[in-house]
């Protein structure tokens, strides 16, 4: 009789795992390493222009740039970094060279560097000092070698010039300690015939920095956003379809193919929106004595649409030919954070209860609280038969929202494709704001509503609807009036 019991119980209990593990949300189509995961997840990426085009005014060196004008004799990496750490910059990623081939730092394969430069009398080397302030600050770095190199003698020689490419390629990665990511273009001039191994490139990063997101109009990790304003698609998808172009592709369709993606794509390639801080009309990626960076209230505007439609926000602060970040755009970084911290500091939604129009097998591991409860990881679901679901939204009183917050599990993938938020005033449901992806992240300005209760309607998915988490915020006109 014990036997019969014990084998009971045990039937009941693998019963219940099943019923259990069954329940699980299935990953729906391509999904995001952890390396890809963990930099969605950071939002924002700075970018650091600097090299001769400092002293030249130029954007783009042509290579004939002599080391003797490189000098910045107040270089302050730490400055850099302390100011990428006090304003929510979790990473810098650096021009070790641009296309006119002038290395930060003293390169064992080309006089066109550092060493043949005034800077500390040819014994400078910017990158371990940008490694240095990087570890002191605890923030993450990355380097942008660009693949074409308009100094080198090498350059159209194919395989002689890969070969040069891949040799300072491995002095980054293998002699300025841990990279998070690595930058490439499809850079080339106009009549080149040269080929680049990226291929064989992306293949001894992987080997040597296992951390590190590699970038470029394909990936393999993260992808161009189609322009350099910053502004992710309205419709984002982190899925493309990689094998339908290449890097530097110019065909017309790419920029706005890159900056949409492809719903249910084969390739998750997180999307990063690129901008700088100087040129507010037109961006300009080098520091130069004329330019004014951009207004708060535009870096904010960006922030929303990129950040706020579920791709990563990169931007460039270029330093002075002195070595230091200008005054001016320092000024700016700091508002900006401050601005972005007060709107989102206090999450509205606090003390809320939530129902749902259906909870998966009716389970508390898929309630509609998990919305709240401020892990990314746990999720809302809904039962696999439904491609659209509800959430209401009760809170203990009516509350002033602006700006709506929502988030997909995006480890499972991303699959929501239409949705609305809805405000119940005057005995009825409204509609006061109707979009399509969500992704990483989705933030909507709204025009300014005061309510106690809130809709979150899933209209269209790909697959299983599931959200992660949902807040209200209310941005306070004031705070841009004057920024």
């Amino acid at each position: 009789m014990k036997r019969f019991i014990l084998f009971l119980i045990m039937i009941v209990s693998n019963v219940y795992i099943f019923a259990n593990e069954a329940q699980e949300i299935k990953p729906y189509g391509a999904v995001p390493t952890a390396n890809q995961l963990r930099y969605m997840r950071q939002e924002l990426d700075m970018f650091v222009h600097f090299t001769v085009n400092q002293y030249t005014g130029r954007e783009w060196g042509d290579g004939t740039e002599s080391p003797s004008i490189f000098n910045p004799f107040k270089l302050d990496t730490d400055q850099w970094a302390r100011v990428a750490k006090e304003t929510g910059f979790p990473r810098i990623v650096l021009t070790a060279k641009h296309h006119d081939g002038f290395c930060l730092w003293p390169s064992k394969y080309t006089d066109h560097s550092v060493a043949s430069s005034p800077y500390k009398e040819g014994k400078g080397d910017i990158l371990r000092e940008f490694t240095a302030s990087c570890e002191k600050y605890g923030i993450e770095k990355g380097f942008y070698l660009s693949p074409w190199d308009r100094n080198s003698k090498y350059y159209n020689l194919g395989q002689a010039y890969n070969d040069f490419y891949f040799n300072q390629l491995r002095e980054l990665v293998e002699n300025y300690g841990e990279v998070t990511e690595m930058w490439f273009d499809g850079a080339r001039g106009e009549a080149s015939d040269q080929t680049y191994e990226f291929n064989k490139f992306w293949g001894f990063i992987r080997e040597k920095q296992p951390k590190a997101v590699i970038f470029s109009d394909v990936g393999p990790d993260v992808r161009w956003i189609g322009n350099e304003r910053g502004y992710a698609g309205e419709t984002f998808w982190n899925t493309i379809d990689s094998s339908k172009y290449g890097i530097g592709d110019t065909r017309s369709w790419v920029p706005a193919y890159l900056n949409v993606g492809e719903a249910g794509g084969p390739d998750w390639r997180v999307g990063q929106s690129d901008t700088s801080i100087r040129g507010r009309y037109h961006t300009k990626w080098f520091w130069h004595k004329d330019d004014k960076p951009k207004k708060v209230k535009d870096l904010v505007d960006i922030y929303f649409g990129s950040v706020g439609r579920g791709s990563v926000l990169m931007l460039n602060v270029p330093p002075t030919p002195e070595g230091l970040f200008d005054d001016r755009d320092v000024a700016v970084l700091y508002e900006f954070r401050k601005t972005i911290d007060e709107i989102f500091s206090k999450n509205l939604i606090d003390g809320a209860t939530l129902s749902a129009s259906n909870v998966r097998g009716g389970s508390d591991s898929f309630s509609p609280q998990k919305l709240i409860d401020g892990d990314l990881d746990s999720h809302w679901g809904a039962d696999d038969a439904l491609l659209s679901a509800s959430v209401e939204i009760k809170l203990p009183e009516a509350r002033k929202v602006n700006v709506i917050s929502l988030s997909e599990p995006i480890a499972l993938g991303q699959r929501i494709a239409k949705f609305r938020v809805e405000v119940y005033r005057g005995g009825r449901w409204k509609v006061i704001a109707r979009e399509t992806t969500i992704g990483n992240k989705r933030l909507l300005r709204v025009n300014t509503v005061t309510s106690d209760r809130f809709r979150v309607v899933v209209e269209d998915s790909l697959a299983t609807v599931c959200l992660s988490e949902i807040g209200l915020f209310y941005e306070d006109g004031r705070l841009l009036a004057k920024k």
